[in-house]
């Protein structure tokens, strides 16, 4: 039998400690993921996508199983291309289902041997996301609760320079 190959995709802009549960909690069920740095024409992130991608990178350092990557694109071209058959959604509330019920059926249509395997993350992080933590920490409240040390830092940097 294989062994699966999961990818985590998402902005992470900037990662949080939500994304990080729902990473953690593939760990236990895939022996790697990859988390994987989307470049999104649609969005305009406050990081660049090296700076994402080294977040993560640090977020993840001493955790064999788990590498970080950046993709533009299709994510399942993505995965074929790694041999992935599993892809990683996380779901805070039913209201995130529709949207990524409809994207799993697609990426299936397009590419049959990747499914998509959602997970919800500890019901600490649920009302928690990147927006979120930016427009906190831009506002001057504590986001340390919210995203690991050094994300919390690189954070601040970065909103200081755009003052």
């Amino acid at each position: 039998m294989k062994t699966p190959l999961a990818i985590y995709p998402g902005t992470f802009d900037p990662i949080t400690n939500g994304h990080i549960d729902v990473v953690l909690r593939a760990t236990h069920l895939f022996p790697k993921v990859i988390v994987l740095v989307g470049r999104n024409p649609a969005k305009n992130p406050l990081f660049t996508l090296e700076e994402r991608l080294a977040m993560v990178s640090d977020v993840f350092k001493k955790n064999p199983r788990v590498v970080a990557d950046t993709f533009e694109g299709l994510l399942v071209h993505y995965a074929r291309r790694m041999k992935a058959s599993v892809i990683i959604r996380g779901l805070r509330a039913v209201s995130d289902f529709e949207y990524e019920f409809q994207m799993a059926l697609m990426n299936r249509k397009l590419v049959q041997t990747v499914d998509t395997v959602f997970l919800v993350p500890h019901e600490k992080y649920t009302y928690l996301n990147s927006t979120i933590v930016r427009e906190v920490a831009r506002l001057g409240g504590d986001v340390s609760g919210f995203v690991p040390p050094l994300v919390r830092k690189r954070l601040l940097k970065k909103l200081e320079a755009e003052r």
